[in-house]
């Protein structure tokens, strides 16, 4: 085993909701914290891609981070904390910050973009910043974003890794790197579900649960459908996956968070719906399109 870090249920990547002036919205942080832990999610990630972190300057990721662990920790929650850049001394630099934050569990560590090494590279950068870490890893695994996939080699080299607890595997289909991962990497190292598409047949194959930017919408319907797996109830998840398969696809229309902050809008949880450039705001075509799913799915 080479983490003991307990990665099941849900994780919410959660968004960074901005007010009027374009300051970041401490008070709608701490209401969205409230609602998905209280709906039965593990945990919450900071400063995940949904996040806008690029957008973020340091201050006020520091100042997210603060105000998601304080609401975590009061609630006796966990929070897993997105530390991961191209460059392998920052990355080192922002994860052994973590130490000490309070209710902060892990790392999100993504594969490193732009520069585009070898999965080589990606493996010995993983290992360098888990070495330093005082708490686990887990690795981000989103070729789309990052330009660079990592295949069941080298995933399972690092599952194999001290302190590195799991992955987030973001591909966009159940293929066959992911299977041999799910069936071979060692006790203590979980697979967790990143495409929203795909997470109920990650479930069945032995998945421990999902970072879902989804779940920010019908937040217990995908609690319960990552319970109904992780219990082997195939019927009762499936019909929970195939409800929510139209809100996930409506979610996605536009370059995320944008729609996922039209919709917490229009449900009067966020003061505005505003991204920040070069994201613009989701059209109205859009949100109601995903409203409509939302109501359709019933939870």
């Amino acid at each position: 085993m080479t983490s003991d870090l307990d990665l099941r249920g849900v994780w919410v990547p959660l968004i960074t909701p901005f007010d009027a002036d374009d300051h970041v919205d401490h008070d709608a942080i701490e209401l969205l914290c409230n609602k998905y832990l209280d709906a039965g999610c593990t945990g919450i990630v900071a400063l995940g891609t949904t996040a806008e972190t690029a957008a973020l300057e340091d201050e006020e990721q520091r100042a997210v981070v603060d105000t998601i662990t304080r609401v975590c920790a009061a609630k006796n929650r966990r929070v897993i904390v997105g530390t991961g850049s191209f460059n392998t001394r920052h990355t080192i630099d922002a994860t052994v910050a973590l130490q000490g934050l309070p209710a902060v569990v892990g790392a999100l560590v993504v594969v490193p973009y732009y520069l585009r090494p070898s999965e080589e590279g990606i493996v010995a950068h993983m290992k360098a910043v888990a070495a330093k870490s005082s708490v686990p890893l887990v690795v981000y695994n989103i070729p789309a974003r990052t330009g660079r996939n990592l295949g069941a080699a080298s995933l399972l080299e690092l599952a194999r890794t001290p302190n590195i607890a799991g992955v987030k595997q973001a591909v966009p289909n159940l293929d066959v790197d992911t299977l041999e991962v799910l069936s071979t990497a060692p006790s203590g190292f979980h697979v967790l579900g990143g495409e929203d598409t795909m997470l109920f047949p990650l479930m069945c194959m032995g998945a421990a649960g999902t970072i879902s930017a989804a779940a920010h919408l019908c937040t217990e319907r995908f609690v319960a459908m990552i319970e109904a797996g992780l219990a082997g109830k195939t019927d009762d998840g499936r019909a929970h996956a195939e409800a929510l398969l139209p809100v996930v696809r409506s979610a996605y229309v536009e370059p995320n968070p944008a729609v996922f902050k039209g919709v917490l809008h229009a449900q009067g949880l966020i003061a505005t719906a505003d991204v920040r450039l070069p994201l613009t705001n989701a059209s109205s075509a859009s949100v109601d399109a995903s409203l409509a799913a939302i109501t359709r799915a019933g939870r």
